[in-house]
């Protein structure tokens, strides 16, 4: 007998962490996905809207662990997962106050890696942890020094000085800046998982490559070096961590690979080696049910690379689809991938679709020949040469997909139907689940 779903609560849901998380486990029979946001954000283009939340969902109100779990029993949440540090810290210390359970480590931990002061302090003895200049700075530092917040992300509030004098114009306007030494050389990110006997059961270092606002926008498996291996191992002998983390690590001038900070969640490029057959979130999520986990990582370089991609939501109802053949469906001889999904996505949704075509050989051999099956269709109209499109679409709540432009401006003139050329079909297609 399978064990019954988990609906599992990504929050916030809107950060790269958010969609790398809800790609892990959206297709697990085993996971039920909600999301929810303090904000609008483009999590709303990727839920169910029955399944997402946007409200007053901010951590530092003192209403938000009421809000919070009436959202939780409304939709019987099991699991939380969070996607930012703060949260994750916060969320950690009111556990014992929520109606679901956190996915993650310990507050204490999430404490020490949030604020980067403790984490090196903990790591002091490491040769692994960086320079830290304490005020009064005596000695003098080795510049450049790199200034960095001491709780912070992204790179944000960061910057390299070069002399004493700057120095103390950049303290004296944000005291809570920690100096540490410059480390000019290669920088890895580094993804690792921490089963719930405390056992180190994977690392795997990437490239940061193309990195824009903290995220890299490019990132490459590399080989697990004996030191990287070693400072993992440290972090995770001396801190008590549970599911995904990651840290980051970076050279200094003589190549020694230095700790910059460590995380006690899911890093929003994890995806990579989820490539390799490593699904970190599904991982953390089992683990949390108390379930012994294994791993089957394909041993083969891969490489990640980001861009901005858009999503749609259009105000306009529709159940029924009339869709062209040529050159919409098939283009140059091949299948369209992107109407073939919409075809299934209406399949998965209830909504009619009907063939609308000149075609001029045997549909259905066309069809086959396509490996497109007919039962796709709950019509197949074929026209002939002088016949107009127009003529043969019922407009109650359709719409109209078709290459060719006479047709589409005949159809939306006529009868008030919305008409979309192939490259408007990614509009019409949504969360696919």
């Amino acid at each position: 007998m399978s064990p019954p779903r988990k609906n599992v609560l990504i929050f916030p849901a809107g950060s790269e962490i958010g969609f790398e998380l809800y790609n892990s486990l959206r297709f697990n029979l085993h996971v039920e996905l909600f999301g929810a946001s303090g904000k609008p954000d483009h999590a709303r283009f990727i839920y169910p809207s029955e399944r997402y939340a946007e409200g007053d969902y901010y951590i530092q109100n003192c209403d938000f662990p009421d809000k919070f779990n009436a959202l939780l029993r409304r939709w019987a949440i099991d699991f939380i997962y969070p996607t930012h540090d703060s949260i994750a810290l916060h969320l950690a210390a009111c556990q014992s106050r929520l109606a679901a359970r956190v996915i993650g480590s310990p507050y204490a931990s999430a404490l020490l890696a949030r604020r980067k002061s403790l984490t090196y302090k903990l790591f002091a003895d490491e040769a692994f942890c960086p320079g830290v200049y304490p005020e009064p700075y005596e000695p003098p530092p080795k510049f450049p020094v790199f200034l960095k917040p001491d709780e912070g992300q992204g790179g944000q509030g960061t910057c390299l000085v070069h002399d004493a004098a700057e120095l103390r114009r950049q303290v004296a306007g944000n005291p809570g800046l920690l100096v540490c030494e410059h480390l000019p050389g290669e920088e890895l990110s580094v993804d690792c998982f921490t089963d719930r006997h405390g056992v180190l059961r994977f690392i795997g270092p990437r490239t940061r490559e193309r990195v824009t606002i903290g995220i890299s926008f490019e990132s490459a498996t590399v080989p697990l070096s004996p030191d990287v291996q070693a400072i993992a191992e440290s972090i995770n002998r001396r801190v008590k961590l549970r599911g995904a983390w990651f840290f980051q690590v970076k050279q200094n001038a003589t190549c020694q690979w230095k700790l910059l900070e460590f995380a006690v969640r899911p890093s929003s490029t994890m995806g990579l080696y989820r490539q390799c057959g490593v699904n970190f979130a599904l991982l953390s999520l089992f683990d949390a049910m108390d379930s012994e986990v294994r791993i089957v990582s394909n041993n083969y370089p891969a490489r990640l690379s980001r861009s901005l991609q858009s999503r749609y939501l259009l105000e306009y109802r529709w159940q029924h689809l009339y869709i062209d053949f040529d050159d919409t469906l098939i283009i140059n001889g091949k299948v369209n991938v992107q109407a073939l999904a919409l075809l299934y996505q209406c399949r998965n949704r209830g909504h009619r679709v009907s063939l609308l075509t000149k075609h001029r050989y045997d549909i259905r051999e066309s069809l086959r020949q396509a490996c497109i099956p007919e039962a796709l269709f709950d019509e197949i109209l074929v026209l002939r040469e002088l016949d107009e499109k127009h003529d043969f679409i019922d407009p109650e709540a359709a719409i109209f997909v078709d290459n060719h432009f006479p047709d589409r401006e005949k159809v939306h003139r006529l009868l008030g139907v919305a008409v979309f050329d192939v490259d408007g079909i990614e509009s019409l297609i949504g969360g696919l689940m």
